[in-house]
């Protein structure tokens, strides 16, 4: 990898601002609550991530693992980029306000360049995964994850956490055996796109149950589908229909401490998700996927 290049300057650029965001986090601008401890934990994950890449990379001691480093890389890159744009929306949502707070404008500045540092970091990021970014529809596939629809399995997990977050935050889920469904539905789909992802990750991807791999993938991807419109559907009536749930937000519901929300929070995603896999579906019966060597030969 060299700094030159747009991936070196890429990566030189998350380490550059992930460090000034938690520099700044520690300096002055400080969080607190359930929402700061995302971000912030949010932003060192991902710093260390790149911290560890830009570490093998520089020294190709990522040939000694048994993965494929290009798979491995853009699938970090991509998942950084949707923490950070979380963190982003989270972190000025809740800390960030127009009127100086009791500690002082100087917090509030430290927490406007907090944000701004964040969304800079989030574009280097996303930048990674434009120049990772390859195979168009009908091509042959080496880097699995690195075409739309790999980055759509790291979305689609990512919208899971989503969801499982909802459902852990007073969703009432176990009402109703309906809505106990949805959330095995919910843990399958996401355990298997996670297996896919660690198939190619680590290489796999000759033959899965004596088909192809890129077979396995449509079945697996049109199972998803089916099964994520049944718990959309599902969930959505025995939540928000009259005789099961309320279709409306109950007044005296405290805002935050409120099932409804959360419960609308599973329906909207829900239905995310079943966008993303049909998505997913479509694309990759367009592909021929092609198994890589491993390890990857070194970039340059």
């Amino acid at each position: 990898m060299a700094l030159c290049s747009p991936l070196g300057a890429a990566r030189v650029c998350q380490l550059a601002l992930g460090c000034a965001v938690i520099a700044l986090i520690a300096h002055g601008a400080g969080y607190s609550g359930s929402h700061g401890e995302f971000c912030m934990a949010a932003w060192c994950f991902c710093f260390a991530m790149t911290v560890v890449i830009f570490f093998l990379d520089a020294t190709r001691l990522y040939s000694c693992l048994p993965i494929s480093w290009d798979n491995f890389t853009v699938t970090c890159a991509a998942f950084a980029t949707l923490m950070y744009v979380t963190a982003s929306v989270v972190y000025p949502l809740f800390f960030v306000r127009s009127e100086c707070p009791y500690e002082g404008c100087h917090i509030r500045n430290f927490r406007i360049a907090v944000t701004v540092c964040s969304i800079l970091c989030a574009v280097s990021y996303g930048a990674e995964v434009a120049t990772l970014y390859r195979a168009k529809p009908g091509q042959a596939v080496v880097g699995y994850m690195a075409t739309v629809s790999g980055l759509l399995k790291v979305v689609q997990g990512f919208v899971a956490c989503i969801i499982f977050g909802a459902l852990a935050n007073r969703s009432e889920y176990s009402r109703y055996e309906a809505t106990i469904y949805c959330v095995v539905v919910y843990s399958f789909c996401f355990a298997l796109t996670a297996v896919v992802v660690l198939m190619t990750v680590c290489g796999r991807t000759k033959t899965v149950l004596c088909m192809p791999f890129e077979r396995f993938m449509v079945v697996c991807t049109l199972l998803e589908v089916l099964l994520y419109l049944s718990a959309s559907v599902v969930w959505t009536v025995f939540c928000f229909d009259s005789k099961y749930g309320s279709p409306e937000r109950p007044y005296h519901c405290p805002r935050g401490k409120c099932p409804w929300d959360s419960k609308l929070v599973v329906a909207v995603f829900s239905f995310v998700n079943l966008i993303l896999y049909g998505a997913d579906l479509l694309y990759s019966q367009t592909m021929r996927f092609v198994s890589p060597r491993l390890p990857t030969a070194p970039r340059v």
